[in-house]
Protein backbone atom coordinates (compact mmCIF):
# COMPACT_ATOMS: atom_id res chain seq x y z
CA UNK A 1 0.00 0.00 0.00
CA UNK A 2 1.57 3.53 -1.04
CA UNK A 3 1.91 5.52 2.29
CA UNK A 4 1.81 9.42 2.41
CA UNK A 5 2.50 11.80 4.68
CA UNK A 6 -0.84 13.58 3.43
CA UNK A 7 -3.76 12.63 1.16
CA UNK A 8 -5.77 15.47 -0.27
CA UNK A 9 -9.60 14.71 -1.43
CA UNK A 10 -10.46 17.11 -3.83
CA UNK A 11 -8.85 20.32 -5.71
CA UNK A 12 -11.42 23.31 -5.01
CA UNK A 13 -9.62 26.25 -3.36
CA UNK A 14 -8.37 24.40 -0.46
CA UNK A 15 -6.45 21.47 -1.88
CA UNK A 16 -4.40 22.94 -4.23
CA UNK A 17 -2.75 25.49 -2.24
CA UNK A 18 -2.42 23.25 0.63
CA UNK A 19 -0.42 20.53 -1.15
CA UNK A 20 1.70 23.40 -2.23
CA UNK A 21 2.59 24.01 1.17
CA UNK A 22 2.88 20.74 2.59
CA UNK A 23 4.96 19.90 -0.25
CA UNK A 24 7.34 22.82 0.12
CA UNK A 25 7.73 21.76 3.64
CA UNK A 26 9.28 18.42 2.66
CA UNK A 27 6.02 16.25 2.75
CA UNK A 28 5.11 13.93 0.71
CA UNK A 29 1.35 14.75 -0.61
CA UNK A 30 -1.08 12.54 -2.80
CA UNK A 31 -4.00 14.35 -4.39
CA UNK A 32 -7.36 12.71 -5.93
CA UNK A 33 -9.68 14.63 -8.04
CA UNK A 34 -12.35 12.72 -9.04
CA UNK A 35 -13.18 15.17 -12.12
CA UNK A 36 -12.69 18.64 -12.97
CA UNK A 37 -9.26 20.33 -10.69
CA UNK A 38 -10.29 23.60 -9.35
CA UNK A 39 -13.75 22.76 -7.90
CA UNK A 40 -17.04 24.34 -7.90
CA UNK A 41 -15.31 27.93 -8.03
CA UNK A 42 -13.46 27.16 -11.47
CA UNK A 43 -15.88 25.06 -13.39
CA UNK A 44 -19.37 25.73 -12.48
CA UNK A 45 -19.17 28.69 -9.86
CA UNK A 46 -17.40 32.08 -9.42
CA UNK A 47 -15.47 31.81 -12.81
CA UNK A 48 -17.98 31.00 -15.41
CA UNK A 49 -20.66 32.53 -13.69
CA UNK A 50 -19.12 36.20 -13.59
CA UNK A 51 -17.66 35.60 -17.29
CA UNK A 52 -21.38 35.20 -18.23
CA UNK A 53 -22.01 38.01 -16.24
CA UNK A 54 -19.86 40.28 -17.95
CA UNK A 55 -21.09 39.14 -21.18
CA UNK A 56 -24.73 39.89 -19.90
CA UNK A 57 -23.64 43.55 -18.51
CA UNK A 58 -21.58 44.35 -22.08
CA UNK A 59 -25.52 43.87 -23.82
CA UNK A 60 -27.35 45.30 -21.26
CA UNK A 61 -24.75 48.79 -21.72
CA UNK A 62 -25.07 48.60 -25.41
CA UNK A 63 -28.71 48.84 -25.17
CA UNK A 64 -28.12 51.81 -23.20
CA UNK A 65 -25.51 53.20 -25.70
CA UNK A 66 -28.32 56.12 -25.87
CA UNK A 67 -27.37 57.31 -22.43
CA UNK A 68 -24.27 58.06 -23.11
CA UNK A 69 -24.59 59.72 -26.77
CA UNK A 70 -23.21 56.80 -28.23
CA UNK A 71 -25.40 55.46 -31.59
CA UNK A 72 -25.74 51.69 -31.86
CA UNK A 73 -27.41 51.00 -35.31
CA UNK A 74 -29.81 48.04 -35.19
CA UNK A 75 -30.94 46.09 -32.30
CA UNK A 76 -28.59 44.60 -29.72
CA UNK A 77 -27.98 41.01 -30.24
CA UNK A 78 -26.51 38.04 -28.05
CA UNK A 79 -24.92 35.11 -29.80
CA UNK A 80 -25.66 32.33 -26.91
CA UNK A 81 -23.10 30.21 -28.51
CA UNK A 82 -19.99 32.69 -28.03
CA UNK A 83 -21.18 33.59 -24.63
CA UNK A 84 -20.52 29.90 -23.79
CA UNK A 85 -17.49 29.40 -25.82
CA UNK A 86 -16.00 32.79 -24.25
CA UNK A 87 -17.24 31.04 -20.97
CA UNK A 88 -15.53 27.66 -21.51
CA UNK A 89 -12.09 29.23 -22.62
CA UNK A 90 -11.75 31.20 -19.15
CA UNK A 91 -12.99 28.21 -16.97
CA UNK A 92 -10.82 25.90 -19.05
CA UNK A 93 -7.89 28.09 -18.66
CA UNK A 94 -7.85 28.44 -15.21
CA UNK A 95 -9.03 24.32 -14.94
CA UNK A 96 -5.83 23.34 -16.45
CA UNK A 97 -3.77 25.95 -14.39
CA UNK A 98 -4.97 24.25 -11.71
CA UNK A 99 -4.16 20.81 -12.91
CA UNK A 100 -0.62 21.23 -14.30
CA UNK A 101 0.29 23.00 -11.25
CA UNK A 102 -0.41 20.07 -9.20
CA UNK A 103 0.67 17.53 -11.93
CA UNK A 104 3.69 19.15 -12.14
CA UNK A 105 4.65 19.84 -8.19
CA UNK A 106 7.70 18.26 -7.01
CA UNK A 107 7.03 15.74 -4.04
CA UNK A 108 2.79 15.58 -4.71
CA UNK A 109 1.00 12.18 -6.62
CA UNK A 110 -2.24 12.94 -8.20
CA UNK A 111 -4.34 9.84 -8.88
CA UNK A 112 -7.39 10.38 -10.76
CA UNK A 113 -10.65 8.76 -9.52
CA UNK A 114 -13.22 8.61 -7.04
CA UNK A 115 -11.94 8.53 -3.23
CA UNK A 116 -13.31 6.19 -0.29
CA UNK A 117 -12.40 5.98 2.85
CA UNK A 118 -11.76 2.32 3.59
CA UNK A 119 -10.43 3.52 7.62
CA UNK A 120 -9.10 5.88 9.45
CA UNK A 121 -6.12 6.55 7.92
CA UNK A 122 -6.40 4.86 4.39
CA UNK A 123 -8.45 6.27 1.57
CA UNK A 124 -9.53 3.83 -1.55
CA UNK A 125 -8.69 5.21 -5.44
CA UNK A 126 -9.62 2.81 -8.56
CA UNK A 127 -7.65 -0.41 -7.73
CA UNK A 128 -5.14 0.96 -5.18
CA UNK A 129 -5.40 1.73 -1.44
CA UNK A 130 -3.21 5.12 0.12
CA UNK A 131 -2.36 5.04 3.56
CA UNK A 132 -1.25 8.53 5.22
CA UNK A 133 -1.13 10.33 8.84
CA UNK A 134 -3.00 13.00 7.61
CA UNK A 135 -5.79 13.08 5.29
CA UNK A 136 -7.59 16.88 4.32
CA UNK A 137 -11.02 16.53 2.72
CA UNK A 138 -11.86 19.01 0.20
CA UNK A 139 -15.16 17.75 -1.72
CA UNK A 140 -17.02 20.74 -1.93
CA UNK A 141 -20.82 20.62 -2.70
CA UNK A 142 -23.49 20.38 -5.06
CA UNK A 143 -27.07 21.99 -6.00
CA UNK A 144 -29.91 20.66 -3.45
CA UNK A 145 -32.58 19.13 -5.33
CA UNK A 146 -35.66 19.08 -3.64
CA UNK A 147 -38.68 16.28 -3.13
CA UNK A 148 -40.93 18.43 -5.25
CA UNK A 149 -43.81 16.22 -6.94
CA UNK A 150 -43.08 15.62 -10.07
CA UNK A 151 -39.61 16.90 -10.71
CA UNK A 152 -38.43 13.35 -11.80
CA UNK A 153 -40.49 13.16 -14.56
CA UNK A 154 -39.36 16.98 -16.39
CA UNK A 155 -35.56 18.82 -16.84
CA UNK A 156 -34.10 21.18 -14.96
CA UNK A 157 -31.01 22.62 -14.71
CA UNK A 158 -28.72 23.51 -11.56
CA UNK A 159 -26.29 25.56 -11.57
CA UNK A 160 -24.20 23.49 -12.82
CA UNK A 161 -25.60 21.92 -16.32
CA UNK A 162 -26.76 25.16 -16.83
CA UNK A 163 -23.27 25.81 -17.73
CA UNK A 164 -23.75 24.09 -20.61
CA UNK A 165 -26.21 25.85 -22.37
CA UNK A 166 -25.79 27.58 -25.39
CA UNK A 167 -29.41 28.71 -26.81
CA UNK A 168 -31.83 31.39 -25.56
CA UNK A 169 -33.73 29.96 -22.81
CA UNK A 170 -37.85 31.57 -24.21
CA UNK A 171 -39.05 31.71 -20.49
CA UNK A 172 -36.70 30.61 -17.36
CA UNK A 173 -38.24 29.82 -14.23
CA UNK A 174 -36.23 29.82 -11.21
CA UNK A 175 -36.76 28.34 -8.15
CA UNK A 176 -34.78 30.49 -5.31
CA UNK A 177 -34.60 33.97 -4.63
CA UNK A 178 -31.13 34.02 -3.25
CA UNK A 179 -27.48 34.41 -4.47
CA UNK A 180 -27.60 32.65 -7.22
CA UNK A 181 -31.18 32.48 -8.40
CA UNK A 182 -30.72 36.37 -8.74
CA UNK A 183 -27.19 36.26 -10.72
CA UNK A 184 -29.01 34.04 -13.74
CA UNK A 185 -31.98 35.49 -13.38
CA UNK A 186 -30.50 39.06 -13.97
CA UNK A 187 -28.06 37.47 -16.52
CA UNK A 188 -30.61 35.15 -18.78
CA UNK A 189 -33.09 38.64 -18.69
CA UNK A 190 -30.12 40.51 -20.84
CA UNK A 191 -29.74 37.85 -23.02
CA UNK A 192 -32.97 38.23 -23.78
CA UNK A 193 -35.22 35.41 -21.53
CA UNK A 194 -38.22 36.00 -19.97
CA UNK A 195 -37.34 35.20 -16.43
CA UNK A 196 -39.53 34.55 -13.49
CA UNK A 197 -38.25 34.12 -9.88
CA UNK A 198 -40.31 32.25 -7.57
CA UNK A 199 -39.38 32.56 -3.94
CA UNK A 200 -40.49 30.75 -0.55
CA UNK A 201 -39.73 33.58 1.69
CA UNK A 202 -41.89 36.69 2.10
CA UNK A 203 -39.16 38.81 0.30
CA UNK A 204 -35.63 37.80 -1.74
CA UNK A 205 -32.90 37.27 -0.03
CA UNK A 206 -33.60 37.24 3.39
CA UNK A 207 -30.60 36.90 5.40
CA UNK A 208 -30.45 40.17 4.28
CA UNK A 209 -31.49 43.82 5.79
CA UNK A 210 -35.20 44.38 4.44
CA UNK A 211 -34.07 47.83 2.48
CA UNK A 212 -31.47 45.91 1.25
CA UNK A 213 -34.13 43.31 -0.21
CA UNK A 214 -36.60 45.97 -1.05
CA UNK A 215 -34.17 47.90 -3.19
CA UNK A 216 -32.75 44.58 -5.38
CA UNK A 217 -36.52 43.62 -5.56
CA UNK A 218 -37.03 47.11 -7.74
CA UNK A 219 -34.22 47.70 -10.18
CA UNK A 220 -34.80 43.18 -11.26
CA UNK A 221 -38.54 44.39 -11.42
CA UNK A 222 -37.48 47.29 -13.74
CA UNK A 223 -35.63 45.50 -16.07
CA UNK A 224 -38.51 43.14 -16.35
CA UNK A 225 -38.48 40.17 -14.09
CA UNK A 226 -41.22 38.76 -13.06
CA UNK A 227 -41.01 38.21 -9.00
CA UNK A 228 -42.88 35.60 -7.03
CA UNK A 229 -42.46 35.77 -3.45
CA UNK A 230 -44.39 34.02 -0.32
CA UNK A 231 -44.95 31.60 -3.01
CA UNK A 232 -44.39 27.79 -2.04
CA UNK A 233 -43.65 25.24 -5.08
CA UNK A 234 -46.15 22.26 -4.35
CA UNK A 235 -45.47 20.32 -7.77
CA UNK A 236 -44.06 20.78 -11.29
CA UNK A 237 -45.70 18.84 -14.65
CA UNK A 238 -45.23 18.92 -18.43
CA UNK A 239 -47.48 20.86 -20.43
CA UNK A 240 -46.85 20.01 -24.08
CA UNK A 241 -43.83 22.05 -24.98
CA UNK A 242 -43.77 23.89 -21.37
CA UNK A 243 -43.16 23.31 -17.85
CA UNK A 244 -45.89 24.29 -15.43
CA UNK A 245 -44.53 25.42 -11.90
CA UNK A 246 -47.75 24.69 -9.28
CA UNK A 247 -47.50 27.19 -6.42
CA UNK A 248 -49.53 27.88 -3.03
CA UNK A 249 -49.91 31.66 -1.58
CA UNK A 250 -51.38 32.80 1.24
CA UNK A 251 -53.93 29.85 0.09
CA UNK A 252 -54.62 30.81 -3.20
CA UNK A 253 -52.96 28.29 -5.95
CA UNK A 254 -51.94 29.53 -9.48
CA UNK A 255 -49.02 28.24 -11.86
CA UNK A 256 -46.43 29.68 -13.89
CA UNK A 257 -45.62 28.60 -17.64
CA UNK A 258 -41.97 28.42 -19.01
CA UNK A 259 -39.76 26.67 -21.06
CA UNK A 260 -37.15 25.87 -18.89
CA UNK A 261 -36.69 25.54 -15.08
CA UNK A 262 -33.37 26.37 -13.14
CA UNK A 263 -33.22 25.05 -9.21
CA UNK A 264 -31.16 27.34 -7.25
CA UNK A 265 -32.77 26.88 -3.33
CA UNK A 266 -29.57 25.56 -1.85
CA UNK A 267 -26.60 23.66 -1.62
CA UNK A 268 -25.63 19.48 -0.32
CA UNK A 269 -22.03 18.84 0.51
CA UNK A 270 -20.43 15.84 -1.59
CA UNK A 271 -20.04 13.84 1.61
CA UNK A 272 -22.60 11.09 1.29
CA UNK A 273 -20.21 8.74 -0.90
CA UNK A 274 -17.02 9.21 0.67
CA UNK A 275 -16.97 6.11 3.05
CA UNK A 276 -16.95 8.30 6.28
CA UNK A 277 -18.46 6.02 8.91
CA UNK A 278 -15.73 3.62 7.57
CA UNK A 279 -13.49 6.19 9.14
CA UNK A 280 -15.43 7.35 12.12
CA UNK A 281 -15.62 10.97 10.96
CA UNK A 282 -19.08 12.36 12.69
CA UNK A 283 -21.29 14.70 9.93
CA UNK A 284 -24.47 16.55 10.91
CA UNK A 285 -28.26 16.19 10.15
CA UNK A 286 -27.35 17.83 6.40
CA UNK A 287 -24.00 15.60 5.72
CA UNK A 288 -21.86 18.48 6.42
CA UNK A 289 -18.87 17.81 8.33
CA UNK A 290 -18.15 18.14 12.20
CA UNK A 291 -15.01 20.39 12.42
CA UNK A 292 -13.76 22.16 14.96
CA UNK A 293 -11.98 26.04 15.10
CA UNK A 294 -8.81 24.68 13.76
CA UNK A 295 -11.03 22.39 11.19
CA UNK A 296 -10.59 19.43 12.39
CA UNK A 297 -12.73 16.23 12.31
CA UNK A 298 -13.99 13.83 15.17
CA UNK A 299 -10.94 11.78 13.83
CA UNK A 300 -7.82 12.62 15.01
CA UNK A 301 -5.55 13.39 11.88
CA UNK A 302 -8.69 14.10 9.20
CA UNK A 303 -9.22 18.25 8.65
CA UNK A 304 -12.04 19.21 6.24
CA UNK A 305 -11.69 22.37 4.41
CA UNK A 306 -14.47 24.24 2.22
CA UNK A 307 -18.24 24.05 1.58
CA UNK A 308 -18.22 20.41 2.90
CA UNK A 309 -17.62 21.81 6.61
CA UNK A 310 -20.63 23.84 6.69
CA UNK A 311 -18.26 26.83 7.76
CA UNK A 312 -18.36 28.81 4.98
CA UNK A 313 -19.83 28.41 1.68
CA UNK A 314 -17.56 30.83 -0.59
CA UNK A 315 -14.69 30.31 -2.32
CA UNK A 316 -12.53 33.01 0.19
CA UNK A 317 -13.47 30.90 3.22
CA UNK A 318 -12.42 27.88 1.67
CA UNK A 319 -8.85 29.34 1.09
CA UNK A 320 -8.90 30.59 4.41
CA UNK A 321 -9.39 27.28 5.60
CA UNK A 322 -6.18 26.55 3.74
CA UNK A 323 -4.46 29.15 5.39
CA UNK A 324 -5.95 28.00 8.84
CA UNK A 325 -5.00 24.52 8.64
CA UNK A 326 -1.49 25.69 7.09
CA UNK A 327 -0.77 28.16 9.77
CA UNK A 328 -1.45 25.27 12.51
CA UNK A 329 0.01 22.47 11.30
CA UNK A 330 3.73 24.58 9.37
CA UNK A 331 4.21 27.60 10.88
CA UNK A 332 3.20 27.25 14.69
CA UNK A 333 0.82 29.66 15.00
CA UNK A 334 -2.72 29.59 16.07
CA UNK A 335 -5.31 30.60 13.96
CA UNK A 336 -9.10 29.86 13.91
CA UNK A 337 -12.42 29.53 11.79
CA UNK A 338 -14.11 32.55 14.19
CA UNK A 339 -11.05 34.69 13.68
CA UNK A 340 -12.67 35.59 10.46
CA UNK A 341 -15.45 38.28 9.97
CA UNK A 342 -18.49 37.39 7.51
CA UNK A 343 -17.64 39.06 4.02
CA UNK A 344 -19.16 38.23 0.74
CA UNK A 345 -20.95 39.56 -2.51
CA UNK A 346 -23.73 39.30 -4.52
CA UNK A 347 -22.95 39.77 -8.24
CA UNK A 348 -26.03 41.52 -9.74
CA UNK A 349 -25.73 44.84 -11.10
CA UNK A 350 -25.43 46.82 -8.99
CA UNK A 351 -23.58 44.08 -6.87
CA UNK A 352 -24.15 44.01 -3.19
CA UNK A 353 -20.88 43.45 -1.36
CA UNK A 354 -21.46 42.58 2.90
CA UNK A 355 -19.62 42.81 5.86
CA UNK A 356 -20.33 41.99 9.52
CA UNK A 357 -23.72 42.29 10.92
CA UNK A 358 -26.56 43.26 9.49
CA UNK A 359 -28.53 46.29 10.67
CA UNK A 360 -31.56 43.64 12.23
CA UNK A 361 -28.88 42.04 13.82
CA UNK A 362 -27.50 44.85 14.88
CA UNK A 363 -30.98 45.63 16.56
CA UNK A 364 -31.41 42.24 18.05
CA UNK A 365 -28.20 42.31 19.68
CA UNK A 366 -29.64 45.31 21.70
CA UNK A 367 -26.04 47.50 22.01
CA UNK A 368 -25.90 51.67 21.64
CA UNK A 369 -25.02 51.72 17.96
CA UNK A 370 -24.85 54.32 15.28
CA UNK A 371 -26.15 53.70 11.77
CA UNK A 372 -25.17 56.11 8.24
CA UNK A 373 -26.57 55.63 5.09
CA UNK A 374 -26.23 57.72 1.51
CA UNK A 375 -27.92 57.00 -1.95
CA UNK A 376 -26.12 56.19 -4.64
CA UNK A 377 -27.77 58.69 -6.59
CA UNK A 378 -25.55 60.89 -4.18
CA UNK A 379 -22.33 59.84 -5.37
CA UNK A 380 -20.45 61.83 -7.74
CA UNK A 381 -18.79 59.21 -9.36
CA UNK A 382 -21.59 56.61 -10.06
CA UNK A 383 -23.80 59.79 -11.16
CA UNK A 384 -21.20 60.42 -13.57
CA UNK A 385 -21.23 56.88 -14.51
CA UNK A 386 -24.90 56.60 -15.05
CA UNK A 387 -25.35 54.02 -12.42
CA UNK A 388 -27.40 55.13 -9.74
CA UNK A 389 -29.15 52.19 -8.33
CA UNK A 390 -28.93 51.30 -4.64
CA UNK A 391 -27.30 52.72 -1.27
CA UNK A 392 -24.74 52.37 1.34
CA UNK A 393 -25.48 51.87 4.98
CA UNK A 394 -22.47 51.74 7.92
CA UNK A 395 -23.24 50.46 11.49
CA UNK A 396 -20.64 51.02 14.50
CA UNK A 397 -20.48 50.41 18.14
CA UNK A 398 -21.18 53.72 19.97
CA UNK A 399 -19.01 52.79 22.91
CA UNK A 400 -15.77 51.08 21.02
CA UNK A 401 -16.34 52.91 17.94
CA UNK A 402 -15.19 50.11 15.98
CA UNK A 403 -17.64 49.16 12.95
CA UNK A 404 -20.47 46.20 13.35
CA UNK A 405 -20.92 46.19 9.54
CA UNK A 406 -21.73 47.52 6.14
CA UNK A 407 -24.13 46.93 3.35
CA UNK A 408 -22.65 48.54 -0.19
CA UNK A 409 -25.34 47.91 -2.84
CA UNK A 410 -24.02 49.45 -5.92
CA UNK A 411 -21.72 50.34 -8.28
CA UNK A 412 -18.38 49.00 -7.36
CA UNK A 413 -19.85 47.78 -3.79
CA UNK A 414 -17.90 44.35 -3.84
CA UNK A 415 -14.76 46.35 -4.13
CA UNK A 416 -15.42 49.10 -1.73
CA UNK A 417 -16.51 46.62 1.10
CA UNK A 418 -12.99 45.49 1.43
CA UNK A 419 -12.39 49.46 2.81
CA UNK A 420 -14.56 48.15 5.68
CA UNK A 421 -13.20 44.95 6.18
CA UNK A 422 -9.81 45.95 6.53
CA UNK A 423 -10.51 48.39 9.35
CA UNK A 424 -12.74 45.67 11.09
CA UNK A 425 -9.89 43.11 10.95
CA UNK A 426 -7.59 46.08 12.22
CA UNK A 427 -9.95 46.14 15.28
CA UNK A 428 -9.67 50.48 14.44
CA UNK A 429 -12.06 52.63 15.28
CA UNK A 430 -14.31 54.21 12.84
CA UNK A 431 -12.62 57.90 13.31
CA UNK A 432 -9.49 56.21 11.37
CA UNK A 433 -11.27 56.20 7.83
CA UNK A 434 -13.14 59.21 8.80
CA UNK A 435 -9.63 61.20 8.26
CA UNK A 436 -8.82 59.05 5.70
CA UNK A 437 -8.10 61.49 2.32
CA UNK A 438 -10.15 59.06 -0.44
CA UNK A 439 -9.25 59.60 -4.05
CA UNK A 440 -11.60 61.62 -5.83
CA UNK A 441 -13.65 60.64 -8.07
CA UNK A 442 -14.31 57.35 -6.66
CA UNK A 443 -17.40 55.78 -4.54
CA UNK A 444 -15.13 54.95 -1.57
CA UNK A 445 -14.38 58.47 -0.80
CA UNK A 446 -18.40 58.74 0.41
CA UNK A 447 -17.44 56.44 3.37
CA UNK A 448 -15.47 58.70 5.22
CA UNK A 449 -18.53 61.77 4.77
CA UNK A 450 -21.10 59.41 5.55
CA UNK A 451 -19.17 58.01 9.20
CA UNK A 452 -19.25 61.88 9.78
CA UNK A 453 -22.61 61.88 9.65
CA UNK A 454 -23.54 58.71 11.94
CA UNK A 455 -26.73 59.05 13.78
CA UNK A 456 -28.20 56.73 16.69
CA UNK A 457 -29.45 53.56 15.45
Amino acid sequence: MPTYDAIIIGTGQSGPSLARRLAAAGQKVAVIERKDFGGTCVNTGCTPTKTMVASAYAAHMARRAGDFGVTIRGPVGVDMAAVKARKDAVAGASRRAVERSLRTLGGCTVYDGHACFTGPGTVAVGDAELGAERIFINVGGRALVPPIPGLDQIPYFTNSSIMDVDYLPTHLIILGGSYIGLEFAQTFRRFGSEVTVIELAPRLIPREDEDVSASIARFLDEEGINIEIGSKVIGVERRGNCIAVKTAANGTMSQTLGTHLLLAIGRRPNTDDLGLDKAGVATDARGYIKVDDQLRTSVPGIWALGDCNGRGAFTHTSYNDFEIVAANLLDNEQRRVTDRITAYALYTDPPLGRVGMTEAEVRESGRPALIATMQMEDVSRAYERGETKGFMKVLVDQETKQILGASFLGLSGDEVVHCVLALMYAKAPYTVMQRAVHIHPTVSEFIPTMLGDLKPL
